[in-house]
């Protein structure tokens, strides 16, 4: 599926299945309800309205159900037909599989969405993951360029068609979910820290934003203790990368600060055989961040944003950090390394703590593949999120559902589990004395820490470390839910919608929700 040209469509065009094939996707409700002669265009010659009902009848999805109405180039997919309150209503992951196993490989084809107003975003960036572009089989050169246009027909009380501004929204988030994905697809020979500073280059340049960088020793200099002490072994040195968006309207400050570990072997506490393959997929914070952020600037955002890339690799080395060994953060705090393959919350601290001190952001989301304990505590869909502040923690569980990049709390508790963190000799360890007790609340705590608990401002640490890849394939996890969870902040009457301000309870809660760092 590498070579496809993605594209979306607020008109449903004429195609004939025949050399077009089409794959119609929705709840089983929903499709029932579509008039053929609202379709007959993707169908005719070779499905009759005869031959699309009794299909549609046929339907018994458990949890999903196919039927083919011609040849399999005409298809039908039923979504399941309920979720829990946990999920997200777009189905985005059934969405997902059904467009995999479904996709015929022909030079074009369409993918028609029959889903109610509030489920488009969703549904539109499900689609976008099960289209990566990353590939190095053999014949991969061979392979022609294929096409695959995503057509939407609303259900339900607005049934209005998609604006062109709605449409180029489902674009710029396609695109940065797809550039996510590229990132941690490519192994560390392709996307090494050098590599990833590029791809930053060429976003920079695309959008026009402001780009810092700071790599090698000068983070030494500088005091960036964490990043330079996690990278400072490999051939390729650690980097601070900065994007800033700086629009002259703009009231508040955001930083976005992504962990980008482009290869862990843990240091010299050194992976297994079997725990070491798959470590190219640690770069899934910074890939989100700066994918997020390229779609949320081309769409057009009104406050000030910053992508803080935390780019290293934890390679073995003679200069390799050593356990024992202390390291001053950028924070000015000390911490003792008890291991070395705890090393993303060290990045990360230093990120925070730029984005505080330096950048003057009120609102800080950290996003990372943080812990293997993240996939144990909320599972392989759900991102874990901590946060200081309880508003902003239920507005990013109503933005996952909303975008289909679903995340569930996780306990926030710092007096009961900092502890985990003390040291004899600094001011703290960088992993925990016991490993049973809220392992992924700690990592998190530990980065807080380096902000102070007592932090004005806002601070969200979203850990995808499971949800960040699907199979051996990343899914570009981060990106749709960060311009959902900001979406008062974009020019997208699509991304507003999809913001955690909707409805009269969302809205009672930013009510309550502090003054001056208030909900996007």
């Amino acid at each position: 599926m590498a070579k496809v040209t993605l594209t979306y469509s607020n008109q449903l065009t004429g195609s004939d299945p025949g050399t077009k094939p089409v794959l119609f996707i929705g709840q089983l409700s929903h499709l029932q309800s579509v008039p053929y002669e609202v379709i007959k265009k993707k169908l005719e010659p070779r499905v009759n309205e005869q031959t699309f009902k009794f299909s549609v009848s046929s339907l018994h999805p458990s949890p999903t159900d196919t039927i083919s109405m011609w040849c399999n180039n005409a298809t039908l997919a039923a979504l399941p037909l309920s979720v829990s309150r946990h999920n997200t209503p777009s189905r985005a992951h059934a969405i997902h599989k059904l467009v995999k196993s479904c996709y015929s490989g022909a030079a074009e084809e369409f993918i028609v969405i029959v889903c109610e107003r509030h489920n488009v975003f969703a549904s539109g960036c499900a689609v976008a993951r099960a289209f990566p572009l990353f590939s190095h089989k053999s014949g991969y050169a061979k392979i022609s360029q294929r096409k695959v246009t995503v057509e939407f027909i609303l259900v339900g009380s607005d049934s209005r068609s998609l604006t062109d501004q709605e449409v180029q929204t489902l674009s710029n988030a396609a695109d940065g979910i797809r550039l996510a994905q590229s990132i941690v697809d490519k192994p560390c020979s392709d996307m090494t820290t050098d590599d990833f500073v590029e791809e930053a280059k060429t976003v920079a340049q695309e959008v026009g934003c402001e780009i810092l960088i700071i790599r090698d020793e000068e983070l030494k200099t500088k005091g960036f203790g964490g990043i330079y002490g996690v990278g400072k072994a490999a051939v390729h040195p650690p980097s601070l990368v900065v994007l800033s968006h700086r629009p002259t309207e703009a009231t508040q400050s955001i930083a976005w600060v992504g962990k980008g570990i482009v290869y862990d072997t843990g240091g010299l506490c050194i992976k297994s055989k079997t725990g070491m393959p798959g470590m190219k997929r640690d770069c899934g914070g910074a890939a989100a961040v700066l994918g997020a952020f390229r779609a949320a600037v081309k769409t057009g955002f009104r406050e000030t944003l910053h992508a803080v890339l935390c780019l290293a690799e934890n390679a073995v080395g003679p200069n390799a950090t050593r356990p024992d060994d202390i390291h001053t953060m950028y924070s000015g705090r000390t911490v003792e390394i008890n291991n070395t393959d705890a090393e993303g919350r060290l990045v990360l601290s230093d990120g925070v703590s730029y984005a505080a001190k330096d950048l003057q952001a009120d609102i800080i989301v950290d996003v990372a593949t943080l812990t293997g304990a993240q996939g144990i505590t909320t599972g392989k869909h759900h991102a874990a999120v901590l946060c200081n502040k309880e508003e902003w923690e239920r507005a990013s569980v109503i933005a996952g559902r909303r975008s289909g990049d679903i995340v569930f709390p996780i306990v926030y508790s710092p007096e009961l589990h900092f502890s985990e963190f003390a040291s004899a000799v600094a001011d703290m360890k960088n992993s925990v004395a016991d490993r049973g007790n809220a392992q992924s609340s700690c990592a998190g705590l530990f980065i807080l820490a380096h902000l102070g608990f007592e932090f004005p401002g806002v601070w969200v640490h979203l850990d995808i470390a499971a949800p960040a890849y699907s199979g051996e394939r990343a899914t570009g996890f981060g990106v749709a839910h960060l311009l959902s969870l900001f979406g008062k902040a974009s020019s997208s009457s699509l991304l507003q919608a999809v913001s955690p301000l909707g409805c009269s309870d969302e809205e009672e809660m930013v009510e309550n929700a502090t003054k001056k760092i208030r909900l996007i």
